[in-house]
C-alpha cells in the first residue's frame, strides 16, 4: 500500500551510479533551461518573477516521491499560468498582497481537489474533455499568451484577459513604444525562431555530434537571456525605459499557509477546478506519450496524487498553480532522465540559484522573456487539427470554434466550459438518435451487412434491426418509434429481431422502452427477439422480468434467428 501511493519505493532500491550519473546530468541541463521560463511564467500570471523559481522546487520534490512518471518535469507551465492569472484578477489587484496570497489559496484548492480526485479513482474525469475542445482551447490560449506578451516586446502598458482588453488597451499606447524595448524583444524572437528552425542543422554542419547540436539549439533561450542580460547591465538601458526583472529575494521561500478567508476560497473553486483538469490533461497526455516511448506506463489516478501533493507544496511555499510543463518535460526526457530523480535535481539546482544566483538576473529584460513566451507558446497554435477537424466532423469542429471563440472574447473560463458543454450536448444528441440497420445474410456466409448497402438475403416474415449503440434514456424513445414505424411499414412482418452487438448498457429508461414494444408488438402479433447479447447486459437483464416475458427467443447469434426463420 506504502509503495502504491509513493512510486519512489518502487525504483530507488534499484538506484546504481549510472542512473545517478545520467540524472544529474539531466537535472543540470534542465535547471539551466527552466529558470527563464520559470520566470516568464510568474510574470505571465501577473506575480513576481521570483514566484515561477519557488514554484520549481518543492512542488518537483513532492511529485518525485509521489509521481508515476520516470520523466515528468513540474512546474510552471504558459496554460495555467494564463489562467491562474485570469482567476486572480478577478478577486484582486496584481500585485497586491490578496493578489499574492489568491495565488496560494488558487494552488491549495487545486492540490486538494486533485488528491480527491486520485484517491477517489477520477482519473477517468479528465475524459469529459474532448481532444477538439482540447486542441481549440490550446490554440486560443497560444493566440492570447501571444497577444499578451506584445506589450512587454514593445515596452507599453497592455492588460486583460482577452483578445478584446489586450488589443483595447495596446492600440492606444503603441506611439509610446520603446525603441530599445523593441529592438530587444524583436532581436530576441528573430533569434530564437532561427534556432528553432536552422539551429540545429547549422550546428552540425559545423562539425558538432547530433546530440550536442541538439543541445545547444535547446538552449538557445539561456543564449538569449544571457546576452541581453549583459547588455542591458553594460549599456545601462534601464535609463532608457527598457524594463527588467529588478531586484529578486534571494533565499528560499518560507512555510506557511494563507489566511482561511471562506469567500475567497469559494470564489475561486471553480477556477481551482478548471485549472486541475486542464493541468492534468495535459500533464498525463505528455507523461503516456514519453512513457510509451520507453515501453512504461504511468498510473493516471496516482498522476492526481502526486500532481495535487505537488500544487499543495506550491501553496505553502509562496508558489503558483503546477503541472507537467510540455517544454520542460521534452528537455529531461531528451537529456536522458531515467528516473523521477532528474527532477530533483533539477529542483536542488534551481534553489541553489535562488539561494545565491538571483542577483545576476535583476538586469535581464522582461521584453526577452516576452519573446521566449511567445516562441514557446505559439507551437500550441494547431491549425492542422483545425482543418482534419473540419474534414472529418462539423460538430466536433463546432465545438472547437466556440472553445476558440469564448477563450478569445470571454476568457480562459468561458472557453473551456462552453466547449465542454457543447461537447457533453452533441454527445447526448447523437446517441439520442442511434443508427440501426436492417440485415440480411451475406450468401453462403454466415456475416450480415446491410440490406441497403449490401446484395443480402433476408427472410420475408422477420426484420433483423441491428441496434449500433448502447440504450440509455436518451434515445429509448426513439428505439421504441424505430421499431413501431418499422413495423407499421411492412404488414407481413411476424417476428423482430433487436441485433445487440453493439449494445453494452441498458439503463432502466431503455428496460422500461423494451417492455413496452414487446407488449405493442405482442398486441399487433408480432413477437420480439434478441441475439448476440453481451454477457454483462444479459446478467442485469436477467434481474427483471423482462425475459420472462419476452414473446420471442434470445438468439447466440443472428445466423441462428436467420436459419430459424429462414
Amino acid at each position: 500500500m506504502l509503495k502504491h501511493y509513493f512510486p519512489i519505493l518502487t525504483w530507488l532500491p534499484h538506484y546504481h551510479r549510472r542512473l545517478l550519473g545520467a540524472d544529474a546530468l539531466a537535472g543540470l541541463i534542465v535547471t539551466i533551461m527552466v529558470i527563464p521560463q520559470s520566470l516568464a511564467y510568474a510574470l505571465l500570471a501577473g506575480l513576481p518573477a521570483v514566484v515561477g523559481l519557488y514554484a520549481s522546487i518543492l512542488p518537483q520534490l513532492l511529485y518525485t516521491l509521489m509521481g508515476t512518471s520516470q520523466t515528468l518535469a513540474v512546474g510552471p507551465v504558459a496554460i495555467i499560468a494564463l489562467m491562474t492569472g485570469a482567476a486572480l484578477s478577478a478577486v484582486a489587484e496584481p500585485g497586491s498582497a490578496l493578489y499574492l496570497e489568491a495565488a496560494l489559496v488558487l494552488s491549495l484548492l487545486s492540490g486538494l481537489m486533485l488528491v480527491g480526485m486520485g484517491l477517489a479513482r477520477m482519473g477517468f474525469f479528465s475524459n469529459f474533455l474532448s481532444h477538439p475542445v482540447i486542441s481549440g482551447f490550446l490554440t486560443a490560449s497560444g493566440i492570447l499568451i501571444a497577444a499578451s506578451q506584445l506589450g512587454s516586446l514593445l515596452g507599453i502598458d497592455s492588460s486583460g484577459f482577452t483578445l478584446v482588453e489586450r488589443v483595447m488597451t495596446l492600440v492606444p499606447n503603441l506611439a509610446s513604444s520603446n525603441v530599445y524595448t523593441l529592438v530587444i524583444g524583436a532581436g530576441t524572437l528573430l533569434f530564437l525562431v532561427g534556432m528553432r528552425r536552422f539551429g540545429k542543422r547549422s550546428f552540425i554542419r559545423l562539425g558538432l555530434p547530433d546530440g550536442v547540436a541538439d543541445l545547444l539549439t535547446k538552449a538557445g533561450p539561456v543564449f538569449a537571456v544571457s546576452v541581453t542580460t549583459l547588455a542591458c547591465w553594460h549599456f545601462q538601458l534601464t535609463n532608457q525605459g527598457v524594463a527588467v526583472v529588478g531586484d529578486i529575494p534571494a533565499g528560499l521561500p518560507a512555510l506557511s499557509l494563507p489566511s482561511f478567508d471562506v469567500a475567497l476560497w469559494k470564489t475561486l473553486l471553480i477556477p481551482a477546478l478548471l485549472i486541475s483538469l486542464v493541468g492534468f490533461v495535459e500533464s498525463v497526455s505528455m507523461g503516456q506519450m514519453l512513457a510509451a516511448k520507453r515501453r512504461q506506463r504511468i498510473a493516471p489516478n496516482q498522476e492526481l496524487v502526486g500532481l495535487g501533493a505537488a500544487n499543495l507544496a506550491a501553496g505553502v511555499t509562496s508558489g503558483m498553480p503546477v503541472t507537467g510543463g510540455l517544454s520542460r518535460t521534452v528537455i529531461n526526457f531528451d537529456a536522458g532522465a531515467q528516473t523521477p530523480a532528474a527532477g530533483a535535481f533539477a529542483a536542488l539546482g534551481i534553489a541553489l540559484v535562488t539561494l545565491t544566483f538571483t542577483g545576476w538576473l535583476h538586469y535581464l529584460p522582461i521584453a526577452t522573456l516576452a519573446a521566449t513566451i511567445t516562441v514557446a507558446i505559439l507551437t500550441l497554435v494547431d491549425i492542422t487539427m483545425l482543418r482534419q477537424t473540419w474534414r472529418y466532423s462539423r460538430s466536433d469542429f463546432a465545438a472547437m470554434a466556440l472553445t476558440i471563440v469564448l477563450t478569445l472574447v470571454e476568457g480562459v473560463e468561458a472557453g473551456i466550459i462552453g466547449g465542454v458543454t457543447l461537447s457533453l450536448a452533441l454527445f447526448l444528441y447523437r446517441t439520442s438518435r442511434p443508427h440501426s440497420a436492417l440485415v440480411g445474410r451475406v450468401p453462403d456466409t454466415e456475416h450480415f451487412r446491410n440490406v441497403e448497402r449490401h446484395d443480402v438475403e433476408a427472410p420475408k416474415n422477420a426484420a433483423l434491426l441491428r441496434i449500433d449503440e448502447s440504450l440509455y434514456f436518451a434515445n429509448a424513445r426513439y428505439l421504441e418509434d424505430t421499431v413501431y414505424n418499422l413495423v407499421a411499414s411492412r404488414p407481413e412482418i411476424e417476428h423482430v429481431v433487436l441485433i445487440c452487438s453493439a449494445v453494452n448498457l441498458i439503463d432502466a429508461s431503455a428496460l422500461e422502452s423494451l417492455d413496452a414494444i414487446n407488449a405493442r408488438l405482442k398486441d399487433s402479433e408480432v413477437k420480439l427477439h434478441l441475439s448476440e447479447v453481451k454477457g454483462p447486459v444479459m446478467d442485469r437483464l436477467k434481474q427483471s422480468d423482462f425475459l420472462d416475458a419476452l414473446t420471442g427467443r434470445v438468439f447466440l447469434s443472428t445466423y441462428a434467428a436467420w436459419r430459424e426463420f429462414q
